[in-house]
This record gives structure tokens, sequence and C-alpha cells, in this order.
């Protein structure tokens, strides 16, 4: 233990020395040099254990800029990239995701799970606080921390300074060179009436108005400084034209619907606070009073404008009638599940195209196909849960996809499907139940829009490559490309794991000055479920407790568990008058394999101290 006592009364567990940092991947960020945790000492350390196709992760970058900036004399903030799907695990993918997303510390690529296995981690995001001396004194698993690391960065200062092993100064980050390119990272585009293109030129911050030739620009939209002031975005998405002539437009960092006046260069907003959406939120309301959470992207179908929800897993629409927004399918839990949209489980749904009678949906993380009917039922054509993507044509059954973020409608009913993770074009079409090939040899695809076949000569679409910065035209063959199959598995190492009674418990200890919200009842949530379902005998569903005692059935070898746990804390001072709560939530899927003389005991930690604690 520390001979000087900590700044707070929370008591801290034996101390755990924090391993080495190893990734085959290599640093990215530091200008070429190899860091080590004895080339740290000294400084707070943050480990940031994410994957870039992950919202949530994604959502943490956020939170933690603000933190980054005001330590930053103090704290090293280390992204070590443990990627889930094959892709994310190449090198240049890695390099691109720092870049789009404009990650302003050190990144250790880690493509085999080495530090992740080290430090235990079982969930994307998982933050790790190691103190000036070497030792983990914190772990927190899912969004929502920011505030807690906040107060125990102070806590640890403190305590360092008076002991003398805080050391101060510049910090390993070493930036890299700008490229000079039209777009960079583009996500989405849009035709105008015009015959002109709408892109969201991502990185930039911007829109981007391109000729007809998809090549020359003609006006940019936006500051191009990350912001929610009347002339700026954050990170946009998804474009859509609106019956009045406006755009629609995704503003995704900045958790908003605005639209742009292509005549007038006019940007509003007309959804969201600039906040993110947490559980117990409004979920329907006046547009501008509501919070949202990561739109990804926006159509215009049945009279209203749909908003791919991509931070909490929903489809929500917004009725400019009425200046209403409203959660219509999802339920925010992540996986894939059909039925009445209300039910349905989405996971992080990135693409949307109205298509006649259907509402197409790229489910990304669950690499799948959706369509939602004009009854508000949701249907998957291509896809079979989080786990399971590749490669392969032929019979939608069997077919598989790699992390899609785009579809698009095209006329003979059929829809094209940018299939972003396998950098190729694909189709999908109901009259066969088939999925072909268009293209391949894409970088990134994460949009597609058709041009021509109306009259005015044979289609053709023009793909946004978001990893070669750029819109790539293409003629739509008659026949299909032949593409080796290939299937992959999400590879993370199985628990093993009794059969039998299994007892979970989720770990959260209130961070230091906070408490329990009780005064509206239960403050913890915890949903618990199985691929396959039959995993499970019992202990599925949904209930306030965070320890549950599971019945694996007989019979079922292996599976994975899903895992969904929430809970709020307020700050413990009688002396403040209206206290700030924090929402702590993450979504685990923990692949089991049930052995004789495995585990009866599963812990994961959704915030507390060391990881020893959970062990």
């Amino acid at each position: 233990m520390n001979d000087a006592a900590p700044a707070s009364n929370t008591p801290r567990r034996a101390r755990v020395r924090a391993p080495e940092l190893i990734g085959k991947g290599g640093w990215l960020n530091t200008g070429g040099k190899d860091y080590t945790l004895t080339d740290l000492r000294g400084r707070i350390v943050i480990l940031d254990f994410w994957t870039f196709c992950c919202v949530n992760c994604l959502h943490v970058l956020d939170e933690l800029r603000e933190l980054e900036e005001r330590h930053r004399d103090t704290v090293v903030i280390i992204g070590v990239h443990s990627p889930k799907f094959v892709h994310e695990a190449e090198h240049q993918a890695v390099v691109d995701a720092v870049e789009r997303y404009e990650v302003e510390h050190p990144v250790l690529d880690d493509p085999e799970l080495a530090t992740w296995k080290q430090y235990a981690v079982r969930a994307w995001p998982t933050l790790v606080v190691i103190d000036p001396e070497g030792y983990v004194v914190a772990q927190h698993a899912g969004e929502g921390h920011a505030h807690a690391i906040e107060t125990l960065v102070a806590e640890l200062e403190a305590e360092h300074e008076a002991r003398g092993t805080l050391r101060r100064g510049d910090g390993p980050y070493v930036p890299p060179e700008p490229v000079a390119t039209d777009l960079r990272f583009p996500g989405k585009a849009l035709r105008l009436p015009g015959g002109t293109f709408l892109v969201s030129d991502t990185t930039r911050h911007q829109l981007v108005e391109l000729a007809a030739d998809g090549e020359t620009v003609l006006r940019r939209v936006g500051s191009g400084e990350r912001g929610f002031g009347p002339g700026s975005f954050s990170e946009p998405q998804g474009l859509a034209l609106l019956p009045d002539g406006k755009v629609a437009v995704a503003d995704t960092v900045n958790h908003a619907i605005r639209t742009f006046d292509p005549e007038t260069g006019e940007i509003a907003t007309v959804a969201g606070t600039g906040k993110q959406w947490w559980q117990g939120s409004a979920t329907s309301g006046p547009a501008r009073e509501v919070d949202l959470s990561s739109p990804w992207d926006v159509a215009w179908w049945q009279d209203r404008l749909w908003i791919a929800m991509a931070g909490v897993h929903q489809l929500w629409t917004y009725d400019p009638a009425t200046g209403t927004v409203e959660a219509v399918a999802g339920t925010t839990n992540e996986g894939l599940v059909d039925g009445p949209a209300a039910e349905a489980w989405f996971a992080q749904p990135s693409g949307l195209a109205a298509g006649g009678d259907r509402l197409w949906v790229a489910d990304s993380e669950t690499s799948a196909v959706r369509w939602l009917d004009t009854d508000l039922v949701v249907h998957t054509a291509v896809g079979t849960g989080l786990f399971d993507f590749g490669h392969r044509d032929g019979d939608a059954a069997q077919a598989l996809l790699q992390h899609p973020l785009g579809v698009t409608a095209l006329p003979d009913g059929s829809v094209a499907v940018s299939d972003t993770y396998n950098h190729a074009l694909r189709r999908y079409d109901p009259a066969t139940g088939e999925v072909t090939t268009l293209a391949t040899d894409l970088r990134e695809p994460s949009d597609a829009v058709l041009v021509g076949g109306e009259g005015s000569g044979d289609p053709e679409i023009v793909v946004v490559e978001s990893a070669r910065h750029r819109l790539t035209r293409l003629r739509l063959p008659e026949e299909a490309v032949r593409v080796e199959s290939v299937a992959h598995r999400t590879q993370r190492a199985a628990t093993e794991v009794g059969p039998g009674k299994l007892s979970l418990d989720v770990i959260f200890q209130a961070p230091a000055g906070q408490k329990l919200d009780l005064r509206y009842g239960p403050s913890t949530r915890l949903l618990v479920s199985s691929t396959p379902p039959e995993l499970l005998a019992s202990g599925d569903g949904a209930d306030t407790d965070l320890s549950r005692d599971l019945v694996l059935a007989d019979g079922v070898t292996e599976g994975v568990l899903h895992v969904s746990a929430m809970a709020a804390s307020c700050d413990d001072d009688p002396a403040i008058e209206y206290p700030a709560c924090h929402v702590h939530q993450q979504d685990w899927g923990v692949p089991v394999r049930v052995v004789e003389g495995g585990t009866g005991r599963l812990a994961l930690v959704l915030a507390g101290m060391d990881e020893a604690s959970a062990e």
C-alpha cells in the first residue's frame, strides 16, 4: 500500500503492477519511437482498449478529449487497438482509423490481443488507469466514466506531487504529417437535383459539393473545425434530401440532425441538443429538446426522416411537420433479433435506404442487412449475429458480410451493400434470395449513389471509397464477380465454465465522492441473453440486481453470453444543492466453453479498482 494516504476516503486494494505493453503492430503517433511503461514512469497513464468499428469506443475517444487537454502535462493516454474484425487487424486500417477519428495520443497496434489478454480485458471499450509508480489503480468498462477518471486523476496528481513521484512535462504524442487531398475519409454521398454530389467530408468536419464528374470541388460547407456552432459540424455522416429541397445531415459526434439549404447555404439544427442520449432520457418529444446518440445515416421514407441511431442500436424518426422525434425500432440492446419494431434488436445501424415498401438497414456490428416493412416489422435478409462474418456469396441464409456501413436501393428492387471491411460492393436480390459481389478492390466503401438508368444511359453507381478519399464510378455488371468464399468468427479466447450453475457478478464501485442514485428506485440494470438461446436454461432476461445465478443447459457446449449492465451514480455531498449524476453502461459478449472443472463464477468489471478485485 502507499505510505501516504490517498486524497479521498476511497479504500485502495492491494496494488497490482501494470503488465508491459506489447503489440506486433507497433506504435503510432510517437514519431516512430516504441515505449515501455518504464519510459512513462512518473506520469498517470490511461490505457484505452478500443477497436475502430465500435461506436462506444468512439464515444470514449470524445469523452477523453477534454481530460486529455486539461491534464496534458501529467496524463498520458495510450490507445491499445484490439481488433474485433479481421480487417481491423490490418496495420494500415489502424493507421487510417487513428487519423480518421483524430486520435491525438499514442496508439499501440495490438492485432493479436496480447496486451488485451495481459490486462484480462473482456469488453470494448475498457479504460485502465495506472499510477505514476506503475500500478493499476482503476478499471472501467464502457462509457460514461470521464467524470470518475477526472476525479481520480486529480487525486493521483495531489498524492504523487506530495510524494515526489509525479513527473510533469510534454507527453510522447507526435502528430503525423498532414496529407493534402480534396476529401479526407468521406462518409456518405447524395446526388443533388442538379446532378452534382454532396459528400460528408467526415474527418474535416465539412460537407463538400462536387461537380457531376465526382471530382471537381465546387464548394465547401462548414468551418472545417469540430464544433456545434451555426457553421460547424463534428464528423458528419449521412445525408438525405428532404421534400422542401433542404438536405438533412446526420451530424454524428454532435448527436444532432442538421439541415443544409443548397440555395442559401444556411445550416440549421432541427433535432438533438448536442448532448449524448443516455438510458433514462426521453425517447420522444420536441426534436430540439431530446438528446440523440451518434446518428450515422438518414433516409426519407413514409413521410418521415428515418435516423440510424448507431449509438443506441435503434431507428428513430424525425417528423418535420410536427417538429418531433421518436424512437421507433430497437430496444437499445445490441444484437440481432427480428420481429415487431419495438421488440427488435439492432447492432450499430449505420446505413439506410428507402426502397418502396422497405427501409433497408446496414446493421454493421452484426454484419447484416436488415429491413423494416410498412407494418413496422423488422426482418433480416443477410447476417446471423455479432460474431460471424466473412465474404461468402450465394444463398442469403449462408452468405456473409463484414461490417457493412451502407445500403443503396436499386431500381429492380434489389439492394447494393457497401461491404466496408471486405472492400467490396455486394448485392442482395430479394427475388432470388441470392447475394453476389458486384466489385472488389475498393477501400472501405461506406456508401454508394445510383446514377443513370432512368432514360439517361446505362445505370452506374458512384461508391464512396472512404479510405481512398474519393468517389469511384462503376458500371453495374451484368454478371457477378466471382470471389473465393471466406468465413470468420471473432477471435477471442473462450472462458471455460463448468456445467450447470454459473454465478454472474457485474462489479460496480461508485467513483470517489459519488453514490448510487436511489432517489427514484433501483439505479442499476442487468440484462442477460445468449447465443444460441438454448445455452441458458435459466437466468436470462432483465432485472435490477447486478449479480445473478445462471443455469447452463445440458448438451450445449459453447456459445456467447450477452450481458448489458447500467449503473447511475450521483455526487455524494449534502452541500451540493443539485448533484451531478452520471450513467455508466456497457455491453459484453463473452464467449464461453462448457467443460468439467471450469469456473463457476463470471465476474465483469463495470467500474471498480484494479483487475485483481474481479478475479
